[in-house]
């Protein structure tokens, strides 16, 4: 399983390593995502997605799952992220029709 953030698409970053000769060599800093589950309001149930400390961060400031799904495009979501923006669209099309 790949180390991407299932919400924000984050992945490795690449530092430098600066020895004391001023030489540098690239480092790999790989993401960290853990497992969480996340509840959707709109399907009331919870979802487990592997998401970053700044994908949690990002979630909370929005007002949640289901408005950080809403708002976000398709090329940053993961497959299971795409399929649940669509399940609570359709949701909340059947609530207001």
């Amino acid at each position: 399983m790949s180390r991407v953030c299932r919400l924000t698409g984050k992945g490795r970053q690449v530092e430098y390593n600066v020895s004391h000769a001023n030489k540098q060599d690239q480092a790999d800093v790989p993401a960290q995502p853990a497992e969480r589950d996340l509840i959707s309001d709109a399907l009331g149930q919870s979802v487990k997605l592997r998401v970053s400390t700044a994908g949690l961060r990002s979630v909370e400031h929005v007002g949640g799952l289901d408005n950080w799904l809403l708002k976000t495009s398709d090329e940053k979501l993961s497959t299971k992220a795409r399929r649940l923006k669509r399940e609570i669209a359709k949701k909340q099309a059947a609530e207001t029709a």
